[in-house]
């Protein structure tokens, strides 16, 4: 018998919060059934409207707290509950840092069944002005030019005068280009008419404070670029680079295959332990500087090389995670489906001056299995894949490969679980996972996780 549905849209109900969900919205029950409420917290009793009713869950308004948790702080920001861009800031830095030690357990032991996987407490970082990389969307409010985040769940821009999780000289970057584009007059993009000509604003912030601008259009005329450059220079002291990327398509990718440079270098230079990097318009690199270092030297640790090693980097990006293992491996390959980062990845190792790192362009789901029948066997294999986690391929010539230990690096707890237990069939068990906040005042946890070889399985 099909059981009824407990609550109705517009109903009003009073809900005790149990824990947060993936994208940090309180998660309660109604006589079993879930219901989201986006600002509710774990601990309290809250009342909330129903807004949305779906088979398996529902989802509400928070109206007011009946009991508060000892957790809930102030927001900082003016914006929070109008932006998208941070979902915690209504929880204390010390309780995220918690509650992301827990969404990695919850999904190790509910999706993986993975019970006795040690999770370490969150590894902390500068819970503000963190943000190396800032992309804002460019719009237009009454005549006056709005550059900012979206709001939660649409695409309307909120004007963000100071975001607090941006470093400073972003924020400096977006406040120049509002002036620009009403002094100069310059047509913004409307995404659903497909006219205009300013996008996006982006900013890049070098750990030696360098700056590069680069300016998103639809076309390729802008009007009065010289004069932006020129109030940009007299703005911003150590700007470096300011640039042009052409994005001509009607859809949401921010970035386009072109770009000009309107005034200086082509790079800023960045730098994560000994290793440094040149960072190009379209490179990715990590938006918290110094938490990747924290990251990749947890990916080392649990490597555990010793000189003799070979290494394969499965999703290898640009080559960071790469780079670092060849300081101390025989040998490491990288894996990459996107050209533009190998390209950086080799520009890297050469800087660098690590020889001993070769990278290679293509799918790991074809490459890893190409790897394998030119027999290559690795010691350790790394992989940091995108939020979809392995595919099923990857996995299966992970084990075939038969290396010793296996370090996954995760930006998705959910995938990493159900990896895990894959892996777990296939001969391999996590011994810890390391959750790490490169992303404070947000829902997103990266966690890394050190797996063994229990078993060679039967090929």
């Amino acid at each position: 018998m099909k059981k009824e549905i407990p609550v109705t849209k517009g109903q009003s109900i009073e809900i005790n919060i149990e824990r947060l969900g993936t994208g940090g919205e309180g998660v309660g029950r109604v006589d079993g059934f879930t219901v989201f409420v986006q600002g509710a917290l774990p601990g309290e009793k809250v009342e909330a409207v129903i807004e949305t009713v779906k088979k398996n869950y529902a989802a509400g308004k928070l109206l007011r707290i009946i009991e508060e948790s000892k957790d809930r702080t102030a927001p900082q920001c003016p914006i929070y509950k109008e932006c998208g861009g941070c979902q915690l800031q209504h929880l204390s830095y010390e309780a995220q840092l918690k509650m992301k030690k827990q969404q990695v357990i919850d999904a190790l032991v509910h999706i993986g069944g993975q019970k006795d996987v040690p999770v370490h407490e969150t590894l902390g970082s500068a819970p503000w002005n963190y943000r190396n990389k800032m992309q804002f969307p460019v719009g237009l409010e009454k005549g006056k030019a709005v550059i900012g985040c979206f709001a939660q769940g649409s695409h309307d821009i909120i004007n963000t005068e100071n975001c607090l999780i941006q470093k400073e000289e972003n924020n400096i970057i977006a406040a120049v280009m509002r002036e620009a584009v009403e002094k100069y007059h310059i047509p913004v993009y409307n995404e659903d008419k497909h006219t205009g000509v300013l996008r996006h604003v982006m900013g890049r912030v070098g750990k030696d404070g360098s700056v590069m601008v680069v300016l998103v259009t639809a076309k390729e005329e802008l009007h009065h670029a010289k004069e932006i450059v020129k109030l940009l220079r007299a703005r911003i002291p150590k700007l470096v680079s300011v640039q042009q990327n052409i994005q001509t398509y009607h859809n949401n990718v921010i970035l386009g295959r072109k770009t000009n440079i309107l005034w200086g270098k082509p790079t800023i230079l960045d730098s994560i332990g000994a290793l440094t990097f040149h960072i190009s318009a379209r490179s990715f690199f990590q938006v918290n500087t110094e938490q990747a270092e924290v990251l990749y030297n947890k990916a080392l640790e649990y490597a555990a090389l010793t000189g003799k090693e070979t290494v394969i980097d499965a999703y290898c990006g640009t080559g960071t995670i790469s780079l670092f293992l060849a300081q101390r491996a025989r040998r490491v390959y990288g894996i990459e489906i996107v050209a533009p980062a190998i390209r950086d990845a080799e520009k890297n190792a050469r800087d660098n001056h690590i020889r001993n790192a070769e990278f290679i362009v293509g799918d790991a789901t074809a490459v890893m299995p190409r790897l394998y029948k030119e027999g290559i066997r690795p010691d350790v294999i790394v992989v940091d894949p995108p939020r979809a986690g392995c595919t099923p391929v990857v996995l299966e010539t992970i084990a075939r490969m038969n290396p010793t230990r296996i370090v996954y690096v995760s930006c998705n707890p959910a995938s990493l679980a159900r990896d895990l237990k894959i892996l777990e069939d296939l001969g391999y068990k996590a011994n810890e996972a390391q959750p790490v906040d490169m992303f404070p005042q947000t829902s997103h946890v990266e966690t890394v996780a050190r797996i063994e070889k229990i078993f060679v399985k039967k090929q």
